[in-house]
């Protein structure tokens, strides 16, 4: 691992901490309760499908700035319209299952253990209000978190990875962006961060030009080796 000297991590949160598709799957089951795995699955498939579409319309300045609460919610109508569902009340419930994914199995310890060292900051697509939900049904825990809303646009663009050079006050190579998504973390390089890759089933896989500083397992495994990386033994803490 080449040598880190990191002020501050910065997360990514959507299938980096939690487990996205399972949540929206879950909102989906709810819905429509008579639907059977492979039926269920394809309704997942379109909704992710919209979300990405117009992301990165967004990105491309083909639409203007919606928040992921605004999209989520065309998100939910077009599943609902697929699946027979014409409840408003339940459209909008399934509007609202980005703010019930579940935490991945060594998210919340991980977190807790990283804190003990560095600062987190969470930097997500997600909106403030979203987060704000998020945050709070998956247990996790900040000393910042921000949102791609404050810069309107969406990750890969450089000016949402700027939001956390900004917070910080420090240089970018002192920040080390997390992620389970190659895109995202090619995105942060571009502004100068370091970066560590944590393998996800529903992550985006590196491809093999990419050249991250760090490539783990699990949030464990990160705290591991970042303890490595700056002479630690794997049960000691720094004090003072």
């Amino acid at each position: 691992m080449p040598e880190l000297q990191i002020d501050a991590l910065v997360f990514d949160v959507l299938g980096t901490l939690v487990d996205e598709p399972a949540g929206i799957r879950g909102g989906i089951q709810e819905l429509a309760p008579s639907l059977d795995e492979a039926t269920t699955d394809v309704l997942l498939t379109r909704w992710q499908e919209h979300i990405d579409h117009e992301s990165r319309r967004v990105l491309a300045g083909g639409r203007p700035y919606a928040t992921t609460e605004a999209l989520d919610r065309e998100a939910a109508r077009i599943v609902a319209e697929a699946a027979g569902v014409e409840d408003p009340t339940a459209v909008a419930t399934l509007a609202l299952a980005g703010r019930r994914l579940p935490p991945w199995p060594d998210t919340v310890a991980g977190l807790a253990r990283l804190a003990e060292r560095f600062p987190l900051i969470g930097l997500s697509n997600a909106s403030r209000s979203a987060l704000l939900g998020l945050n709070a049904h998956a247990g996790l825990r900040w000393h910042q978190v921000l949102s791609a809303e404050e810069a309107r646009t969406y990750k890969p663009d450089p000016a949402v990875y700027q939001l956390a050079v900004t917070a910080s006050g420090a240089p970018p190579e002192r920040l080390l962006m997390v992620a389970a998504h190659a895109w995202d973390l090619r995105g942060a390089q571009a502004l100068g961060l370091r970066t560590a890759y944590v393998a996800r089933p529903v992550g985006d896989a590196p491809a093999p030009s990419d050249r991250f500083d760090v490539y783990a397992d699990d949030l464990t495994d990160l705290a591991v080796q970042l303890d490595k990386a700056q002479g630690l033994s794997s049960g000691e803490r720094p004090t003072g």
